[in-house]
């Protein structure tokens, strides 16, 4: 099987290989538990599955048995995103389109940038694995640490948190151990690009044929790791500022890399901000000691602002909870809440229109190559002529 992990290839080039719907994409994370996923949502009309590698502009760039294609979006305008499976099969676009996309088994969100936004910017789809990539060259930053990490759990997928760029012996240790503590039962695994250290174990705990997404500021070193994963450079690296730790965005968008071994790696672009969205679940995952704390406090409508017997108070007074955590917490609760307040009927529309303009354009696209095609073969006849 020939596969070139992110180039562009184009459809027309492309054999039509996938006739059977217990074909897949085979090098991308198609498992016995993803097959029988199909098999529990099928759709009568498909004649192949795929994964979705990455999302261009106005493409997906999707695998489909040996074959990378460029396909249009959904014509029913289902959003996909990088991960997402999907049913392939002939539509009036053409014989090999998406007809569907599968239920998500795992899902990662953020809210989207702008402030007063109350919809959900999906990052990536049936991950087995979030990976928080933590550098050890810069300041620690605690509630953006915590904030991804809430993230992740809420995604259905298992954390993990990276340390990148263990060669830096000096302040490794420092960063290690304050990684630890603020991960509150995640495990951390400490790498090393340059020397090789931790590789093996970061792939121990990646479930075989899993996908990690790998999550972390710019300049983290993700293009690094996925390169010494890979064993050679797939991905662009680049420098970061001394001044204020800053990178080049390497990495301009999701797209999935395997492994020789069956593990599908996510990079993603450097994530500046992390907005919480929907993730109570997630909220409680991480910080499951704080919610102990609250429900072991005397009265049940405790405010935990200096009531007897308030169980928070106390373990912060003898430094069994750190002040800094619970107050992270607490700033985390009132924009989840303040979310929910926002989301209504009229977001899910916006949403569903911003999606059907991307449908629209890419039809628009597509539809001008082909008209663009027959006007040069109708100029190359009239010159024969």
């Amino acid at each position: 099987m020939n596969i070139s992990t992110g180039s562009a290839l184009d459809s027309s080039n492309t054999s039509s290989s996938t006739h059977h719907t217990s074909d897949g994409p085979l090098p991308y994370g198609y498992t016995p538990a993803v097959a029988q996923h199909f098999n529990d949502h099928p759709v009568p009309a498909a004649t192949g599955r795929g994964r979705v590698v990455r999302v261009d502009r106005n493409l997906l760039l999707v695998a489909a048995g040996p074959d990378l294609l460029h396909l249009p979006y959904p014509l029913g305008g289902e959003p996909a995103v990088t991960g997402d499976w999907v049913w392939l099969g002939p539509n009036r676009a053409g014989e090999r389109q998406i007809l569907s996309v599968l239920p998500r088994r795992s899902e990662l969100s953020r809210k989207r940038a702008f402030e007063a936004s109350s919809e959900a910017q999906v990052l990536a789809a049936n991950m087995d694995a979030v990976g928080v990539v933590v550098p050890v060259d810069r300041p620690l930053t605690h509630n953006r640490l915590e904030r991804t990490l809430v993230a992740a759990w809420d995604s259905g997928a298992t954390p993990l948190v990276i340390i990148t760029k263990a060669d830096l012996a000096d302040v490794a240790d420092d960063v290690v151990g304050k990684v630890i503590l603020q991960a509150a039962g995640v495990d951390v695994v400490t790498t090393s690009a340059e020397t090789g250290d931790g590789i093996d174990q970061l792939l121990a705990h990646i479930p075989a044929g899993g996908t990690i997404v790998l999550l972390g500021p710019s300049g983290a070193g993700k293009s690094t790791l996925i390169n010494a994963l890979v064993g050679h450079k797939v991905q662009d690296t680049g420098e970061v500022r001394s001044g204020d730790f800053k990178g080049k965005h390497t990495t301009t968008s999701r797209e999935l890399v395997p492994l020789a071994n069956g593990t599908v790696l996510m990079d993603t672009p450097g994530v500046r901000g992390f907005g919480l969205f929907d993730a109570e679940d997630g909220l409680g995952e991480m910080f499951g000691d704080v919610e102990a704390l609250a429900a072991a406090c005397r009265f049940s409508d405790c405010a935990h602002q200096g009531e007897p017997g308030c169980a928070v108070q106390a373990a912060i007074h003898d430094g069994t909870l750190e002040e800094r955590r619970w107050h992270n917490y607490l700033k985390l609760q009132r924009e989840l809440a303040a979310l929910a307040r926002r989301s209504d009927a009229a977001a899910q529309r916006a949403y569903q229109r911003e999606w059907h303009q991307k449908v629209v354009s890419a039809g628009k696209s597509q539809r001008w190559a082909e008209r663009e095609t027959a006007e040069r073969k109708e100029r190359a006849a009239r010159k024969r002529r």
